[in-house]
């Protein structure tokens, strides 16, 4: 008679199912953890990601940069402008200053007869003078600013040879004088500006014919006349 053999089972659980049990718990625990970094890290951003703040700061950079150099340049331009208007003015004084210091011509459309140093019969000594050959009653003026120191008849005082004559004083301590008038135009004392009508051209004197006798004197009186041609041109006009 056989007999039934009963197995009885157990309850306690074996320890390759714990061992089991752990390690899916660890997996689980780790994909939990994961999960929960992976969300950290999305909410944080990521590190190389602009921020609005960020973006507006280097955009307000920007702007002052850019508003910086705008002014720069503007300062810069009207430096140039100042200077440019400066040696502008300086330059239009210089001119000024040299017209004003610049003599003229006694007479306009004139020849040239008898120069400075020249021998003649006319005369005691040599040419004092350059002879303007113009006709009787041409406009004789000033040759430069001046105040008038000699003018009438005789000469002025010089003598008969020059016949109605006048002589200015200029700043620069020349003298002029414009001898054989026809008519004197101003007196002693009187100041005279360059270009200013003094007289009329004549033939008074000691003269061979119409014209205008014009020196450059060191002084006021007869014999200290210079070349009046190169005195004029010294002072940048041509004759």
């Amino acid at each position: 008679m056989s007999k039934r053999v009963t197995f009885k089972h157990s309850h306690r659980p074996s320890a390759s199912r714990v061992r089991g049990a752990v390690v899916a718990a660890g997996l689980g625990t780790s994909m939990v953890l994961g999960a929960g970094a992976a969300f950290a890290a999305g909410t944080t951003g990521a590190p190389n990601a602009a921020s609005p703040t960020s973006t507006a700061t280097a955009d307000s950079v920007a702007e002052q940069a850019a508003a910086q150099g705008k002014a720069a340049k503007h300062t810069a331009e009207k430096k140039a402008d100042a200077a440019k208007k400066k040696a502008e003015a300086k330059k239009k004084a210089a001119k000024k200053a040299a017209k004003k210091l610049r003599w003229e011509t006694p007479v306009h459309h004139y020849e040239l007869s008898a120069s400075f140093g020249n021998d003649g019969s006319r005369w005691a000594h040599k040419h004092s003078g350059q002879d303007f050959a113009v006709p009787i009653g041409t406009k004789v003026e000033a040759a430069h600013t001046g105040t008038i120191v000699k003018a009438g008849p005789n000469g002025g005082g010089d003598g008969p040879a020059y016949g109605n004559a006048i002589v200015i004083k200029h700043s620069d301590g020349r003298y002029s004088q414009y001898a054989h008038l026809s008519k004197i135009d101003v007196h002693i004392g009187q100041h005279v500006k360059k270009g200013q009508k003094v007289a009329l051209s004549g033939n008074t004197g000691n003269s061979s014919g119409p014209h205008l006798h014009f020196e450059i004197r060191n002084t006021a009186n007869y014999g200290s006349a210079i070349n009046p041609v190169n005195y004029l041109h010294k002072v940048g006009i041509n004759v």
